[in-house]
C-alpha cells in the first residue's frame, strides 16, 4: 500500500505528532508499505526516510505558534498527490489541510484522521468555567455542522480512542472507527526510577533535601489548551499544607507566561524542552505521579508513556486522558479547576504509592497498545476501505 498523510499540524519541533509520525514512518517500513508524508514548511524540500519521505510544501507561518505552518493554497497540495498516486490519501486537519484533501479531484480513497477537537481547544478551554461544556458545545453547533459536512466527504473517519468516538457520534459524524495509538513502552518501565535523579528533580523544585516531598511531573506543550495555569495553582495551595513539587516539561509559544506563573510557586520547575527520550524515560520513572492539564486532547501519548513507567496519573475528568484514567492508578479532577486539581492529588496522596504503580504497570500492559499494533490495526483497515472502494467501483 501506499498512504500518503497530507499533515497539517507536522513540525519538526511538535510533541505527539511528530512522534506519531516518526512511528509510522518505521512501522510502513516494517510491514512493507510505503508512506510519504506531505508537511506545510518554510521551504520546497524533500527529506527521505525509513518507510518513505516527508515532501515539504512551502506555506505560511501558523501566527499562533512560529514553529508551525499550515496549509493555504491547495494547488501544490494536489499536484503533490497527482505526483503520488497514493492508494490511501490521509487527511489529518479540521481546517485547510482536510478540505484540500476532500477536494482532490483524484480516484484515491480518503481517511480523515481526527487528531484534534479544536472546540475543546480553544472554546472549552476559555469558556468552560463561566458556561460548562454543554452550553459551550451548543453555542459551537456550527462548527459541529462543518465537520459533519466534512466527514461526510471521506470514506472512513479515524479516532484515537472511543471517548472521541463517542463525541463525535453525539454531532452526527458517521463511520468513525476508533485505533487506539500506541507507546514505546520498552523504552519506558519502573525499573529505570532512580533516587539521584529524583533528588536531582526535587531540588530543581526548590524541595532540595525534601526526600518525603510528592515530585509530579508534567510534559505539556506551554498552550492554553494544556491549562498548565490551573496546575501551577493548585501546587501553590497543595505547598500551603504539604512539600509538592511540579517538574514541567515541554515549550511553546506562551512559555514567557508560564516561566511568569512558575516564578510566583517555588516549587514548580519549568525544565523546557527535553528531546532525550532516555532521559525523558528515566525523569518519568523517577517522578511519584503524572499530573495533567489539558481535556482537549484525543489521546494523550505522554500519560500512556507515565502508566508504562509505572506513575499513577491526576487528570482532567475529560478528553482523551480520561480514557486512560484506571481507577485502579488515576485521580480525576473538574478540567480547570485548580481546587479540584489540588483536592485530586491529596487523595492520591492518601493512596499506597507501591499499589498504585503496580497498576499502573498492570494498566499499561492491558490497556496500552505498541506502535506496532497501532499500525496493524490502522493499515488492515485501510486495506478494507481501499477493497470496499475497488467492489464498488466494479460493481
Amino acid at each position: 500500500m501506499k498512504l500518503v498523510d497530507v499533515a497539517e499540524f507536522y513540525s519538526e519541533q511538535g510533541g505527539g505528532v511528530r512522534t506519531y509520525i516518526e512511528q509510522k514512518l518505521a512501522a510502513s517500513a516494517a510491514l512493507g508499505h510505503e508512506t510519504v508524508i506531505l508537511a506545510p514548511g518554510p521551504e520546497d524540500r524533500v527529506d527521505a526516510r525509513q518507510g518513505g519521505r516527508i515532501v515539504w510544501l512551502k506555506s505560511p507561518v501558523e501566527p499562533l505558534d512560529p514553529r508551525y505552518h499550515r496549509f493555504k493554497d491547495p494547488a501544490p497540495v494536489h499536484a503533490a498527490l497527482d505526483r503520488e498516486a497514493p492508494d490511501m490519501v490521509e487527511g489529518s486537519s479540521p481546517w485547510a489541510g482536510g478540505r484540500i484533501v476532500a477536494d482532490w479531484p483524484g480516484p484515491g480513497p480518503r481517511a480523515f484522521f481526527i487528531h484534534q477537537d479544536p472546540v475543546a481547544v480553544y472554546p472549552h478551554t476559555f469558556l468552560d468555567r463561566r458556561l460548562g461544556p454543554d452550553t459551550v458545545d451548543r453555542l459551537f453547533f456550527w462548527f459541529w455542522r462543518y465537520l459533519r459536512r466534512l466527514n461526510n466527504r471521506y470514506d472512513t473517519s479515524i479516532v484515537s480512542g472511543q471517548w472521541l468516538a463517542d463525541r463525535l457520534a453525539r454531532f452526527g459524524l458517521r463511520h468513525l472507527h476508533a485505533v487506539p495509538l500506541g507507546v514505546r513502552k520498552d523504552a519506558f518501565s519502573p525499573g529505570l526510577r532512580d533516587l539521584e535523579t529524583r533528588r536531582e528533580m526535587l531540588a530543581a523544585c526548590g524541595l532540595d533535601g525534601r526526600d518525603d516531598a510528592l515530585l509530579l511531573i508534567s510534559v505539556s506543550r506551554h498552550h492554553p489548551e494544556k491549562r498548565i495555569g490551573p496546575m501551577i495553582e493548585a501546587i501553590a495551595r497543595l505547598n500551603r499544607r504539604r512539600p509538592v513539587g511540579l517538574y514541567l516539561i515541554g515549550d511553546g509559544p506562551f512559555r514567557k507566561r508560564i516561566d511568569r506563573l512558575a516564578a510566583r510557586v517555588p516549587q514548580v520547575h519549568v525544565a523546557g524542552y527535553l528531546r532525550d527520550r532516555a532521559a525523558l524515560a528515566r525523569a518519568l520513572a523517577s517522578a511519584d505521579a503524572m499530573l495533567h492539564g489539558s481535556a482537549a486532547e484525543t489521546f494523550g501519548l505522554v500519560l500512556a508513556e507515565a502508566l508504562a513507567s509505572g506513575l499513577p496519573l491526576v487528570v482532567p475528568d475529560r478528553g482523551g486522558a480520561a480514557d486512560l484514567a484506571d481507577v485502579a492508578c488515576a485521580e480525576t479532577y473538574r478540567a480547570g479547576d485548580p481546587a479540584d486539581c489540588a483536592a485530586a492529588v491529596e487523595r492520591l496522596l492518601g493512596r499506597d504509592r507501591a499499589e498504585l504503580s503496580a497498576a499502573a504497570a498492570r494498566a499499561a500492559a492491558q490497556r496500552v497498545h505498541s506502535p506496532e499494533e497501532h499500525f496493524r490495526a490502522l493499515f488492515a483497515h485501510y486495506d478494507t476501505v481501499i477493497a470496499r472502494r475497488r467492489s464498488a467501483a466494479a460493481a
